[in-house]
């Protein structure tokens, strides 16, 4: 029941983009962003490296979860960590970690500012596995608009930074 009201939740904040049209000063902007990646691992293998901690592996030194939830840190669903995104502590939220369905989602509050989804989807092959990554913003403040805006143009560069990292991951494994 908790899993499908976490989820209930999270699928309200992405049902619909907004457009990026012309913005009154009241208007909140909305964005959608979606990329595709593929990781040279079976998806048993895969899957892990896209949980807060194990995300730690290929990320960067900018990942760095403080679990409040569970402790010690583990990835599950109803993890709830914090992320410094320059001068703002954003909460995360993992509100959806089904392993067995090959489906994740996040979701992260940055106060004042905006609320973002990240719904993560597994594809398995027989030694690879695609991954599909779906990002929503919603601006809660008009000067929210602006990190929107701004996150949105990272999320587009996103696969090819995440691709390269998670394949230097794999590369420095072998080693």
């Amino acid at each position: 029941m908790k899993s499908a009201i976490a989820v209930a939740a999270v699928a309200t904040l992405t049902a619909s983009a907004a457009s990026q049209s012309t913005l009154s000063p009241t208007q909140l902007l909305r964005t959608q962003t979606a990329f595709d990646l593929t990781v040279n691992l079976p998806y048993a293998e895969a899957a892990p490296l896209f949980g807060p901690e194990g995300e730690r592996a290929w990320a960067g030194k900018h990942w760095d979860p403080k679990f409040l939830y569970p402790r010690p840190a583990r990835d599950e669903q109803g993890s709830v960590f914090t992320i410094q995104h320059g001068s703002v502590t954003a909460t995360w939220v993992n509100a959806l970690f089904d392993l067995e369905g090959r489906h994740f989602i996040y979701a992260y509050f940055m106060p004042g500012i905006m609320v973002t989804t990240i719904d993560v989807r597994f594809t398995p092959a027989d030694t690879t596995t695609k991954v599909r990554v779906v990002y929503a913003r919603t601006a809660l403040t008009p000067e929210g608009n602006e990190h929107v805006t701004a996150l949105t143009v990272n999320d587009r560069a996103a696969a090819h930074d995440w691709q390269q990292a998670i394949d230097a991951y794999l590369v420095s494994r072998q080693h």
